[in-house]
């Protein structure tokens, strides 16, 4: 009995001795302007990220050569960006994640209707579709920080009748600029409020062809981080260097988690503790990535 009550308090002060060994200087990240933390009424939005923010990912003011009026909001799948046409040959270019949803509707519509906080519930052809996704909501998910619909959506029509095409905003900051499993159009969620006030019921939206895109957008490519870029030399160029930054890095990680579990494993070793019985630490960061 002896024995055993030794070892638990033995497992439960790894965690405490870890902590005094000495504690990583705390670094405040990065704060983009525009994508601070946002208070929306009763809900918190945590400030995007700036690893997410970077070539070209971010709110942008730019010149514009597409033939639509001003006011017109224009997607762009294939280049996954989203533009609010202003005056004067000028947008303001969003960038998007790309839902399997989001490739079923091309040409015209109107923004039928808006909302804060949505509600979601998946339609039930998602369902029987990818119940491994979708089956689990089917009653549906009210509006939250943790619902797939972000902070805003916009709703598409066309002759009246919903489309089922959204414009939305996202918590999973990591996932604009990317193609991804389920959903629609996706913006953080700091942009989905900034296009939400800006645009009202009725905004015409155009969801470009391919051909229109390449017509206007140019060819592109994905960067080393899996986001759409412009094919030119100078981003083929970058993209081969990021990649072997990204795998230098990725050996840098699994080296530091193999030797943080290795040290790990030998402290609970010297307190008589078997591998299956040593509990993780969590007062320990591991990898050097920023």
């Amino acid at each position: 009995m002896t024995h055993s009550i030794a070892r638990i308090f033995a497992i439960l002060a790894l965690p405490l001795l870890a902590a005094c060994a000495g504690n990583p200087k705390s670094q405040t990240p990065e704060t983009v302007p525009g994508y601070e933390g946002v208070q929306d009424g009763a809900l918190f939005i945590e400030p995007v990220p700036a690893k997410y923010l970077q070539d070209g990912n971010s709110r942008t003011e730019v010149a514009y050569a597409g033939p639509e009026a001003a006011g017109t909001v224009v997607v762009d799948t294939f280049a996954r960006k989203l533009y609010l046409v202003g005056e004067g040959g000028t947008a303001t270019r969003y960038p998007i994640a790309v839902g399997r949803e989001g490739l079923s509707f091309r040409g015209q519509g109107v923004v039928g209707r808006k909302a804060e906080w949505p509600s979601w519930q998946p339609t039930a052809n998602m369902i029987r579709t990818r119940p491994d996704l979708y089956a689990a909501y089917a009653g549906g998910l009210p509006g939250g920080l943790q619902n797939p619909l972000g902070a805003r959506a916009l709703y598409l029509y066309r002759g009246g009748r919903d489309t089922m095409f959204r414009i939305h905003g996202t918590a999973d900051a990591a996932s604009i600029g990317h193609a991804t499993s389920a959903g629609c159009i996706r913006l953080f969620n700091q942009d989905a409020i900034d296009l939400y006030n800006r645009v009202p019921n009725g905004t015409r939206v155009k969801v470009r062809t391919e051909a229109e895109s390449l017509a206007i957008e140019g060819p592109q490519m994905l960067n080393a981080y899996g986001r759409m870029v412009s094919e030119t030399p100078e981003n083929i160029a970058k993209k081969e260097k990021e990649a072997a930054k990204l795998a230098k890095q990725e050996a840098r990680d699994k080296a530091a988690a193999e030797k943080a579990e290795k040290k790990r494993l030998a402290a609970c070793a010297k307190r008589g503790i078997p591998d299956a019985e040593c509990l993780p630490t969590q007062a320990v960061t591991v990898g050097t990535a920023g």
